[in-house]
C-alpha cells in the first residue's frame, strides 16, 4: 500500500523536515510505503510523480502553508498542521489508511473529491504563507546589512559605492521587498495567482505611506477577498471571459486595493505603528522586562507554531529598517533557549532519558545556538506538561535579561553566529549571560520535575 504526503512550514526549515521524517518512520513501521515531498526553504524536494499519483491510495498534506492542490484532483486529500504529523504520524497514516471505500470510489471515478480539513486552514495559513515567502527577504537582508556595517563600518552609508555600502544597500533592498511580498503571497494564499498583483501593490503602498508591516497584512487579505468578490459577481459573456484574468482582474482589484491603501487603510496602520514605536522605545525596567517575558513565553510555548511565529514575526518587523532592536534580540535569544536547555538537561540527568532521546539531545545543541527552536519539538510532544512549562521559564528568563540590559540586534536570524559580526549585538555580554541563563533555568527545571525512565 502506498500513500504519497506533502509537507511544508512557514520558514520552509525544520518542521517541514521533521513531519517528513516522521512520515516515513511511521509507514515503515507500519508496513506501508509512503513518498514524502518537502516544500521547504530551497524549494520542493522528492517531487511527486504522475506514477506515485497513479500508485497512491490517498494524499496527506501536513502543512501551514498554502500547498497547490490541482495535481491531486480526483484523490482522497488529508489535510492537517504541519506538527500533526510530526506528533502522530502513526494516526495520521492509519486515518489515510481506513477513508471509506466509497470515497476513494468517489474519487476515483473522477468525480467532487472528498476531503477531510481540519485546523490549520484560513485566516492562519494564509498569513503564514506570506510569512515564508518574507522571512528569506528578512534574513538575507539583515545579514548583508550586518556584513556591510562589518566591512564599512557603522557609517557605511556615507562611503557610496564601496563594497561595504553595497552589500549594505542590497540588504537595504531586500528589506525593502520583504513587505511587498507579504501581502503578495497573503493574498496569493487567498485568491491564487490574481491575487499576487493587488496583493504586491497594496504592501509596496504599506511600506512607503508608514503603515509597514501590519499594513501590508491587512492589504493582503483585502486583496485577496477582493479578486475572490470580483470572480464571483463580475460575469462577462463568454467572449469576453478571456479578458478577467489578464485585464479585469488586475485593473479593477489594483485601482481599489490603491484607493484602500491611501484612503483607508493606510493612516490607521500608519497612526498603530508610530504609537507602537514610540511605546517600544519608551519601554525601561519592569517594563521592558515584562515584554521580554510575555516574548519568551511565546517563543518557547509551541516552537514554531502559531503563537511562536506571531512573536518571531512582530520581533522582526521591528529590523525592518534596519535600526537595531532590542525586541528581536529578547526573541532570538528566547528561541535558542528551548533546544539548549533540553540538551543540557539529557546531559545532566541522563537516566530520565532513553539512549533516543540523549543522542537528539547532542543535534539540539546545534540547533539551538543556530536559533532553530524547533528540535524541542519532539520532547515536548513526549512530556508536554513538564516540558513546555520549563521551557516558557528559561525563555521567560531569557527574554527579560535582554529586555533589561537593551541589548539589541540589526538581524532577525543566525543565532550565535552572527554574534561575532562587528555592530550586529550591543550589549554582547548580557546577552550571553541572557542565554546562559535561560538554558540553566530550563534544564533545571525539567531534570528535577521530569520523571526518570522506567526500567
Amino acid at each position: 500500500m502506498k500513500f504519497v504526503a506533502v509537507t511544508s512550514c512557514p520558514t520552509g526549515v525544520a518542521h517541514t523536515y521533521m513531519a517528513a521524517e516522521a512520515l516515513q518512520m511511521a509507514a515503515k513501521e507500519l508496513g506501508y510505503e509512503i513518498k514524502v515531498e518537502t516544500q521547504g526553504s530551497v524549494g520542493a524536494e522528492n517531487i511527486i510523480t504522475e506514477k506515485d499519483l497513479e500508485e497512491a491510495r490517498a494524499v496527506i498534506i501536513a502543512a501551514d502553508t498554502n500547498v497547490g492542490k490541482s495535481r491531486f484532483e480526483g484523490m482522497l486529500i488529508i489535510e492537517v498542521p504541519v506538527k500533526d504529523a510530526i506528533k502522530d504520524p502513526k494516526a495520521l497514516i492509519k486515518r489515510a489508511m481506513n477513508a471509506k471505500p466509497s470515497e476513494r470510489a468517489a474519487s476515483l471515478a473522477g468525480e467532487k473529491k472528498p476531503k477531510e480539513k481540519e485546523t490549520g486552514t484560513g485566516v492562519y495559513k494564509h498569513l503564514m504563507t506570506g510569512v515564508s515567502f518574507m522571512i528569506p527577504f528578512v534574513v538575507a537582508g539583515g545579514l548583508l546589512i550586518a556584513i556591510g556595517f562589518a566591512v564599512g563600518g557603522i557609517y557605511v552609508f556615507d562611503n557610496p559605492g564601496t563594497i561595504g555600502e553595497t552589500l549594505f544597500s542590497t540588504g537595504k533592498s531586500a528589506f525593502a521587498l520583504m513587505i511587498p511580498i507579504l501581502g503578495a503571497y497573503i493574498s496569493y494564499s487567498i485568491a491564487d495567482r490574481p491575487g499576487i498583483v493587488p496583493g504586491m501593490v497594496g504592501g509596496y503602498i504599506a511600506s512607503t505611506n508608514g503603515s509597514g508591516f501590519l499594513g501590508a497584512m491587512v492589504a493582503g487579505f483585502a486583496a485577496g477577498y477582493l479578486v475572490l468578490a470580483i470572480k464571483k459577481y463580475i460575469k462577462l459573456p463568454k467572449s469576453f471571459q478571456s479578458l478577467m484574468p489578464v485585464l479585469i482582474i488586475p485593473l479593477l482589484s489594483t485601482t481599489i486595493m490603491g484607493l484602500l491603501m491611501v484612503y483607508v487603510i493606510g493612516k490607521p496602520m500608519a497612526l498603530f505603528n508610530t504609537t507602537l514605536e514610540s511605546w517600544l522605545t519608551s519601554l525601561n525596567g519592569v517594563n521592558a522586562a515584562l515584554l521580554g517575558i510575555i516574548l519568551g513565553c511565546m517563543m518557547a510555548f509551541d516552537m514554531g507554531g502559531p503563537v511562536n511565529k506571531a512573536a518571531y514575526t512582530f520581533a522582526a518587523a521591528t529590523v525592518a529598517n534596519g535600526k537595531p532592536s532590542a525586541v528581536m534580540a529578547a526573541g532570538m535569544v528566547a528561541g535558542m533557549v528551548p533546544p539548549l536547555g533540553i540538551a543540557l538537561s539529557t546531559v545532566i540527568t541522563k537516566d530520565k532519558y532513553t539512549p533516543e532521546e540523549r543522542e537528539a539531545g547532542k543535534a539540539n545543541w546545534a540547533l539551538g545556538i543556530s536559533f532553530i527552536t524547533e528540535g524541542a519539538i519532539p520532547f515536548a510532544a513526549a512530556d508536554p506538561l513538564r516540558v513546555i512549562p520549563s521551557l516558557m521559564a528559561g525563555s521567560a528568563v531569557a527574554g527579560a535579561i535582554s529586555m533589561i540590559f537593551d541589548c539589541t540586534l540589526v538581524v532577525p536570524h543566525g543565532g550565535i553566529w552572527v554574534l561575532a559580526i562587528p555592530n550586529v549585538v550591543t550589549g554582547l555580554l548580557p546577552y550571553i549571560i541572557a542565554l546562559v541563563a535561560g538554558t540553566v533555568v530550563t534544564a533545571l527545571i525539567l531534570s528535577t520535575i521530569k520523571k526518570p525512565i522506567e526500567k
